[in-house]
Order: C-alpha cells, then structure tokens, then sequence
C-alpha cells in the first residue's frame, strides 16, 4: 500500500508536529486558566477621602505593604481616609474564552503562513512555478482515510482559516456592538428626550395633517364620482322618456290624419239632410 505525501511529511517531522501540539496545549490552558482567574468572588479594595471620591483601588482584601508605602508617599497616612471592601461575583466568561481559544491560535497560523508563503513567493517563485501539482483522482491512493485526508489538504487552508477567524470575532464583535449601541442609545435618549418627545410630536403631526388631507381627497373623490354617477342617470332617464314621447306622438299623429275630413264634404253633407 502506498503512503501519501501527508503521512510522510507527518512521519519526516514527528518531532516538530509534537512539539506542535504541545505548545497549543499549553497556550490552551493558559487562556483557561486567565479566563477562571477572572471569573469567580472577586474582591477590591478602594480608599475614599473626605469629599467621597475613590483615589485609589486595588484588588484583595487588604493592603499591601509595598502599595501601602507608595499609598502614604503620595496621599499622606493611611488611617486618614476611609477604606471601602467591594465584592461581586464574576460569571465564567464563556464567550471570552471561546473566542481566544480559537482565534489566537488560528489567527497566529495564518500569521505564519502568510509569512511563509510571502518568502517563498518572493525568493522562490521561479522554482514553485514549474511544479506540478497532483492530479485529483491519483491511483495510489488505496485507503478510503488517506484519500479524505489528501482531498482535505487540496483545500486551500487559508480561506478555511480566515473563515472561521472571521466566523470567531464576529461571535465576540457583534455581541459587544450590540451592547454598546443599546448602552449608547439609551443613555442618548434618556439625555434628549425632551428633544425627541418634541421631534415625535411633529412627525405625529404631520402624519395626522396627511392623513386628514388624504380623507379630504377621498371625500372629494367620492363625492365628483357621485355627481357624475347622478347625471349619467339622469341622462338615461331623459333619454329613455323622451323616447317614450315620440312614440306616443307619433301615434296621436296617424290617428288623426286618418279621421281628418276636408270641409266641403261637411257643408255638402248639411245641404243634403235639409
């Protein structure tokens, strides 16, 4: 069975893939153990005058020696001011830690790699030019899992990378402008809200003023549409009458010309009965 050209440039340098791997362990663990140093009771210590302004804060529930001697060297004795214990318990920040536990990682490989492929790009471009690169379907890829992993290695790794480097700050990103915008808007209309209570009453105004504007079209509208529907009719109606006119006139008309009788024949007809 033959290898591929992964599983020889992981045999070639073992040693530098495990020490590799060890160095994101413990780059890992490290940002889990800042992330569960700030979560958890946390307490500070803050030091009041005599107007109630803080002058100085630090963190624990005492004073050290050594800030206690820089304390008194730039504020005077200690015993006079007023010390103030303040406690709060902190959530595990999850997103925080999500976001580095990926992004640092992923952002410093693709950090290298773009160094790496700027070097050879400039100092070696000539000889990386004429290489050839092997054929998708290469017949000496027995194995079903070294086939996958060749096809993951064709990828190409940086857009993977900038993907979910992108993918990873927009978690952290988006979230925190989310809450800022939300912070800023209200402290900005809680500043402003005569200014806006009167912006919104003109524009509730105006609206009203187009809306009744509009109803009085409409009104307008539908009373021309009245008016021309009522003269239509009247219209038909006259039309439609005044044909009914005619032809009772024009009856009338035939009936007399038909028992019309000229007046000699009236004066002839009395000669006759005297």
């Amino acid at each position: 069975m033959k290898t591929t050209q992964l599983n020889n440039l992981i045999q070639e340098n073992k040693t530098l893939f495990i020490i590799i791997t060890v160095g994101l362990f413990l780059l890992e663990l490290e940002i889990f153990a800042l992330a569960a140093m700030k979560s958890g009771h946390q307490s500070w210590l803050q030091v009041i005058d005599a107007d109630g302004h803080v002058i100085h804060e630090t963190s624990g529930k005492n004073l050290s020696e050594f800030n206690k001697y820089y304390f008194e060297k730039t504020f005077g004795p200690f015993e006079n001011y007023d010390v103030r214990l303040k406690t709060r318990d902190n959530p595990f920040p999850f997103r925080a830690w999500f976001v580095a536990a990926i992004g640092i990682p992923v952002g410093a490989m693709l950090l290298f790699g773009f160094v790496v492929k700027a070097y050879v790009a400039i100092f070696h471009g000539s000889e990386m030019s004429g290489d050839t690169s092997r054929p998708a379907c290469e017949p000496g890829l027995e194995n079903k899992l070294e086939s996958i992993l060749y096809r993951i290695s064709r990828m190409n790794i940086f857009i993977i990378g900038f993907l979910i480097f992108v993918c990873v700050i927009s978690y952290w990103i988006i979230p925190n402008m989310i809450t800022y915008l939300g912070r800023t808007g209200i402290d900005f209309i809680i500043r402003f809200k005569w200014v806006l209570i009167g912006l919104g009453a003109v524009v509730v105004g105006i609206g009203l003023w187009i809306v009744y504007l509009r109803y009085l079209l409409a009104r307008k509208s539908i009373e021309s549409q009245t008016e021309i529907e009522k003269h239509r009719l009247s219209l038909e109606y006259k039309a439609q009458h005044e044909g009914a006119l005619q032809l009772e006139q024009a009856s009338g008309q035939t009936r007399a010309s038909i028992d019309w009788q000229p007046a000699q024949d009236k004066s002839s007809s009395s000669v006759d009965s005297n």
